[in-house]
């Protein structure tokens, strides 16, 4: 991966949310895939958000776009991960786009929301596709049953202030900051090992 670009900060206009498609529409086509699976996964995302105008919601129950972010630090030295209290995986941060057509301003407010840091920056260009199936869940209490369904993650690079300090929110278990030499210690998926790839190689 390119040095980080211009990084943009919560309030940038650029980062303004949206119920449209199109800004998704354009970042996947702008997106140039660096390899042969990227090329597949961005022509799976662009079919599925032209066959799913509701694509940007949770309830698409055949899969959603979410944005998802690898916080790093200052000195681009270790990268932010979280324990996931509900798949019990060492992952990125991200989440859900709940209606929000700008994938950069969603991977952002997720990353804040989740590391409890408030001046992290993003970069806007894609870092990576990936396009994964999360397990069916029972309903338990309130909470509905969820069938299996597809998240379709858009990948960013986010960047921590110095001296930035997490704070574990309702979504983790733990948050951790991880050279690359330390994350086989957690068993990390392929996914977060071609992310740490992509950005500290």
């Amino acid at each position: 991966m390119d040095a980080a670009g211009e990084l943009l900060r919560a309030d940038d206009p650029a980062l303004r949310g949206t119920n449209e498609l199109a800004p998704l529409r354009a970042l996947l086509a702008g997106y140039a895939p660096r390899d042969a699976h990227q090329a597949s996964e961005r022509a799976r995302m662009q079919a599925f958000l032209e066959a799913h105008v509701d694509c940007l919601e949770r309830t698409c129950l055949e899969g959603h776009f979410t944005g998802s972010a690898l916080v790093v630090d200052a000195d681009r030295g270790r990268a932010l991960l979280t324990h996931h209290r509900k798949l019990e995986r060492w992952l990125q941060l991200g989440g859900h786009c709940d209606g929000d057509g700008n994938l950069p301003a969603v991977a952002l407010r997720e990353a804040i929301e989740e590391s409890g840091i408030a001046d992290l920056a993003v970069d806007p260009r894609p870092l990576d596709l990936d396009v994964h199936a999360i397990p069916a869940r029972p309903a338990k209490g309130e909470r509905p049953a969820e069938p299996e369904h597809l998240h379709l993650d858009v990948r960013f690079l986010v960047v921590a202030p110095p001296g930035a300090i997490e704070v574990v929110s309702g979504e983790s278990l733990e948050l951790a900051w991880f050279a690359p030499a330390g994350l086989e210690r957690v068993q990390a998926d392929a996914s977060v090992r071609r992310l740490f790839d992509l950005v500290f190689r």
